[in-house]
């Protein structure tokens, strides 16, 4: 079973049409739920692809545009109406919290919920921490301010061998501390070296989530090796002037991206409402890069 994975709700960009959503990701990593965006529609898709309203704590807003936020204030509603407790987190800018403070105290003024907003800037910084997971922010290059967001998980732990645990009478105790790296010291003085009694950790999984921006290779290094990297294909190479003019990316430019960043896989998305067929964004960018994954609504991208 997946521990890491994807769920794109949503990967068209402003321009409704009848084969995309407006953006909207869920990241689920070991059962807890992390939504970037929330486009219009995005309660409806989260409900299609069975994802619990419970298990949601965070939502990470990239920028204001209305085709990443607009979908917010039926989703708070809806949740306030589930009757649920506990406390959901939105991160977005002081202007987000201004502006969708206002909005809740119209349409959803009574929660049983928490609601608390964690005000970011467009810098580098860690904005959570959690037992297994880190999330930061990286600046990018679109019309209002705007961020992308990369997963990162903690070391994980080692594994027990068994066998030399129950060899080398370890007591319950000292598992832990064997876990997280230690030898272990027998009554009479003996260590036993760490690498005898596990085996290696598996290694930590990242996903990289670059929406809205203008082609920036200075982001790559900044991103760093991700098994999963989403950068934006609003457009194809045929458009540059004007994925530059309106601050996005093409195909191309976001397989240099993957390339330079080190990524595993490239996953494309945004996509333009003028073009009749998604395939040109995978072909664009199979050209740069080997791993291009075509996005589309319903897909499930495991990272494990």
């Amino acid at each position: 079973m997946s521990t890491f994975s994807i769920h794109t709700l949503g990967c068209g960009s402003a321009k409704p049409t009848l084969r995309h959503q407006p953006s909207s990701t869920v990241i689920d990593h070991r059962g807890n739920l992390f939504m970037v965006d929330c486009g219009e529609g995005a309660q409806y898709a989260f409900q299609k692809h069975r994802l619990k309203f419970s298990r949601l704590g965070h939502i990470f807003l990239t920028h204001l545009h209305g085709d990443h936020v607009l979908g917010l204030p039926g989703l708070i509603s809806s949740l306030g109406l589930g009757g649920a407790g506990g406390k959901m987190v939105i991160h977005t800018f002081a202007d987000g919290k201004r502006i969708l403070t206002k909005i809740f105290d119209f349409f959803a003024r009574e929660l049983p919920f928490e609601l608390e907003f964690n005000v970011i800037r467009p810098e580098e910084a860690v904005i959570l921490e959690t037992s297994s997971l880190t999330v930061r922010t990286i600046p990018l290059n679109h019309r209002i301010p705007t961020v992308g967001y990369v997963f990162e998980e903690k070391p994980k732990l080692r594994h027990i061998r068994r066998d030399m645990i129950d060899y080398h009478q370890v007591p319950f105790s000292a598992i832990n501390r064997i876990k997280v790296g230690e030898d272990f010291i027998k009554p009479d003085g003996t260590v036993i070296p760490n690498v005898m009694l596990t085996t290696d950790a598996d290694p930590s999984l990242s996903y990289a989530h670059i929406s809205d921006t203008a082609y920036m290779p200075e982001i790559a290094s900044k991103i760093g090796p991700v098994d999963l990297l989403f950068h934006e294909t609003t457009y194809l190479d045929c458009h540059l002037p004007e994925a530059a003019q309106r601050g996005h990316s093409t195909a191309r430019q976001a397989a240099m991206i993957a390339k330079e960043a080190g990524a595993k896989a490239l996953l494309t998305g945004h996509y333009s409402s003028r073009y009749k067929s998604d395939e040109g964004f995978r072909e664009e960018a199979l050209d740069i890069f080997p791993n291009v994954i075509l996005n589309k609504e319903g897909l499930v991208t495991h990272l494990d």
